[in-house]
């Protein structure tokens, strides 16, 4: 791999192979020990990219889940954040395409470049060139909110009870958010608690495709932080945002949970 490659071309290089590696696992190990196919899952990716970007990027640092964080990070100019398997779960079962792999690099104080792989659907996502948005959606079209097929919060079900939309369950949070720049659903919102590597590389991806991200009271997602938990984000097409951002006050003034809702 050269290392004179522009930073959203490694994302989407990087991001890339980790998920053929994975399908190479997947299918070497098979589905019968589905814990230690995620272990193994979890290990292998982290320890490509963490490899690969020392080679590529030897000045940056890297937050990655799998790894230990190095708070070194925090005095950086340039972090790469990365998930190296979203959606662990259903990377471990047969027949499921709902995982991901994230690849994110933020820079001076925001995310700058990212790729979200989807192996099993044979497609990566990037900012090197991000999906087409089209100008709109079909307006007799009932909304469609990405939701968790294993545990679905209440919070989006009463969102979606009160803007009349379908849920459509789904794995990682990757999937779901490529799900939205895709067109599949219309929204992603989530009140749960996640992390930093959970959404960064498909909030790049979404912000260059035009798509609205926040967090759910409307405040702009940050990222490298001491902390790196992110408890919230919504991601949608931006003329929806208005009537989301009010819908999702009303659904948490209603029910006393204020901005940053559990499940």
């Amino acid at each position: 791999m050269s290392s004179i490659r522009n930073d959203h071309e490694v994302a989407r290089d990087l991001a890339t192979e980790a998920g053929q590696q994975l399908l190479r696992l997947r299918a070497r190990h098979g589905f019968d020990e589905p814990e230690v196919l995620r272990t193994l899952g979890d290990r292998t990716s982290h320890e490509f990219l963490f490899s690969a970007l020392g080679r590529l990027r030897p000045s940056d640092a890297v937050l990655s889940e799998e790894g230990i964080d190095d708070k070194a990070r925090l005095g950086a100019r340039r972090v790469w954040i990365i998930d190296p398997l979203d959606g662990t779960r259903e990377f471990a079962e047969a027949g499921r395409t709902d995982w991901a792999v994230h690849v994110a690099l933020w820079e001076n104080g925001d995310l700058v470049a990212g790729a979200v792989a989807l192996p099993a659907q044979g497609s990566t996502l990037s900012t090197v060139d991000p999906p087409w948005l089209p100008d709109e959606r079909p307006a007799d079209q009932r909304l469609r909110i990405t939701a968790s097929r294993t545990r679905p919060p209440d919070f989006v079900q009463r969102l979606a009870t009160q803007l009349g939309a379908e849920i459509v369950p789904m794995g990682s949070a990757g999937a779901k958010i490529c799900a939205v720049l895709l067109g599949i659903a219309d929204i992603y919102v989530h009140a749960g608690g996640q992390y930093e590597w959970d959404n960064a590389a498909p909030v790049a991806v979404a912000r260059a495709a035009g798509l609205h991200v926040s967090r759910i009271d409307g405040g702009i997602p940050t990222y490298n932080g001491v902390d790196p938990s992110l408890p919230d984000i919504l991601v949608c097409r931006p003329e929806l945002s208005g009537t989301l951002l009010a819908s999702i006050r009303d659904v948490t003034d209603r029910d006393g949970t204020g901005p940053h809702v559990g499940g």
